[in-house]
């Protein structure tokens, strides 16, 4: 198992709630239309053709380290390449990534293949092996996988949502057949991080971004067991740290924590002073800045991040980060305030 680590990084400490001397920061969704020199290579390739050539995705991943000088890179990638490989084609538009072929039947998640990454979608480990010999031990290498929700969310919707109307049809009417799709979906996702890790990932992050639309109970019936299962397959297969990510989701904060990740990513609801104070001892947090206050002047900025410093008050296993994704429109000297402010600069 190679890992690209000349010393032990900040980010792994903070994630294992080590003490380090600052506590280390990287932006959510890296890569994207807000840096120019991203653009650029977007002009003359799609997205899917980005993700699948990996020579641009190392690319766009190694961008951001150099105009923003934060202390991880994440790859270059998209949450829906595993379900392509398990036999659901997708389709990127303008309105967003689109499922021909949704899940609607108990007969259409068993039809659904595991695929082995080696084989299925070998362009993720090849990105992360090209962008470790960049960056030479310079930072390290964060790889991801959506979360088994989200992941069947896109498939049985066909796409986003605004209400995920036919995922929880399926899981209040089919819950043997949404568990089943849940299931594969844990076993995908440990088998894709795994081959992450094995390229040159140091730690990974898994991704639930539409978790929050489930009210408690539904989540800790469907989502949580089988994140669970992901997690601890990951850690038995990688050993690296853990980071998962839960959007919109403050009233699941508790049971999320059962998750047995190391770290828990939350957005900008929450505060993470008190995030700390109730769950401290058992998980880091990561986040957790509004990414729309990287509109406001960097006076503004840095304000903000104050603010946070302040609630979380100096303790260890603290990784600083946006509460989201960065937006494409913001401006990138207001993207390098916020990690100047944040890195103490």
């Amino acid at each position: 198992m190679t890992q690209h680590l000349a010393t032990r990084p900040l980010m792994v400490a903070a994630a294992r709630r080590e003490p380090v001397t600052r506590a280390p920061v990287w932006i959510m969704r890296q890569a994207g239309r807000y840096l120019p020199e991203y653009r650029a290579i977007r002009e003359k390739h799609g997205f899917m053709e980005m993700c699948k050539t990996p020579e641009l995705a190392a690319e766009v991943s190694h961008q951001p380290i150099e105009r923003l000088g934060v202390d991880a890179a994440i790859i270059f990638s998209d949450i829906l390449i595993p379900l392509e490989a398990m036999g659901l084609p997708v389709e990127f538009t303008e309105k967003g990534p689109k499922l021909a072929q949704p899940i609607r039947s108990v007969a259409d998640v068993v039809g659904l293949r595991i695929p082995e990454p080696a084989e299925d979608m070998p362009f993720v480990a090849e990105a992360i092996r090209i962008l470790g010999q960049r960056l030479a031990g310079k930072v390290p290498i964060i790889g991801f996988s959506g979360a088994p929700f989200t992941l069947a969310s896109y498939a049985v919707d066909g796409g986003g949502s605004k209400d995920y109307a036919q995922s929880k049809k399926l899981m209040v009417t089919e819950p043997k057949a949404f568990g089943l799709l849940l299931d594969k979906l844990a076993e995908t996702i440990a088998r894709s991080l795994e081959a992450q890790v094995k390229a040159g990932a140091s730690l990974v992050q898994i991704f639930d971004s539409w978790g929050g639309v489930l009210s408690e109970s539904a989540y800790r019936e469907f989502a949580l067991p089988a994140t669970r299962k992901a997690v601890e397959m990951t850690r038995t297969r990688t050993g690296v740290p853990i980071i998962y990510y839960l959007g919109g989701g403050p009233h699941l904060l508790t049971p999320s924590v059962r998750t047995g990740a190391d770290v828990l990513s939350v957005d900008w609801r929450l505060d993470l002073g008190k995030v700390l104070d109730r769950h401290g001892k058992k998980v880091a947090v990561q986040g957790n800045l509004d990414p729309t206050l990287l509109y406001a002047d960097p006076a503004r900025i840095r304000a903000e991040v104050a603010k946070i410093r302040a609630s979380v008050a100096g303790r260890p296993g603290h990784i600083w980060n946006l509460g989201h994704g960065i937006l494409p429109d913001i401006p990138v000297e207001h993207a390098r305030a916020f990690v100047e402010a944040a890195r103490g600069d």
